[in-house]
């Protein structure tokens, strides 16, 4: 069978949130072929495997909220307010990260630590970019005087931490408050780095 994008975009799509809410282990070929309306041999004929189709519906679920993070952040001149704003943005979405099964990058990392190599050098990558922006910002904001000077390797690790597992936390327990106060937590610590 010949490969169509189309087809392998509406494969991804389709399946993207089921990989997250169930992870690599418990998403059954069956999950894929009800989610999608094809047949084993539709799916097969545009993915080499499941690990495939894993990969990029992992891919997907990240683009997605990263996209938005950065559109949001890139609207904005002064460091301080990109951070906030990155930051808010678990405010505002968190009901559909929720939705669509918590983080990928914390279900996913779970899911693939010991066991999937491909899986596992996705996330990796992701978090690697995710600490990277967060370090742009706040290096672009000590460059302009607008930070006080900080470890911003350790900063940025914290900032990822403290939402993943508030995400974790708030979702598991039903309790989104959690999250949201640890994020006004952290919108502080940004407001006391910047220089009055």
């Amino acid at each position: 069978m010949v490969r169509s994008e189309k087809t392998r975009q509406l494969i991804i799509e389709k399946t993207a949130s089921i990989f997250n809410k169930k992870g690599y282990t418990g998403t059954y070929l069956s999950d894929l072929t009800n989610a999608t309306g094809l047949t084993k041999g539709s799916i097969y004929g545009n993915f080499k495997d499941k690990n495939e189709v894993a990969v990029e519906a992992f891919k997907f679920n990240y683009k997605f909220q990263s996209e938005r993070i950065i559109g949001k952040i890139n609207q904005l001149d002064n460091a301080v307010e990109k951070m906030i704003a990155f930051l808010g943005h678990y405010k505002t979405e968190f009901k559909p990260i929720f939705e669509n099964g918590g983080c990928a990058i914390l279900n996913t990392s779970v899911d693939a630590d010991d066991g999937n190599e491909l899986l596992k050098k996705e996330v990796t990558r992701s978090i690697k970019n995710w600490r990277e922006t967060i370090i742009s910002i706040l290096k672009e904001g000590m460059s302009k005087g607008e930070f006080k000077n900080i470890d911003v390797e350790a900063f940025s690790y914290k900032i990822i931490a403290l939402i993943e597992g508030s995400i974790l936390l708030a979702k598991t327990l039903d309790k989104p408050d959690i999250l949201l106060q640890n994020i006004d937590y952290l919108q502080s610590e940004i407001r006391e780095l910047k220089i009055k």
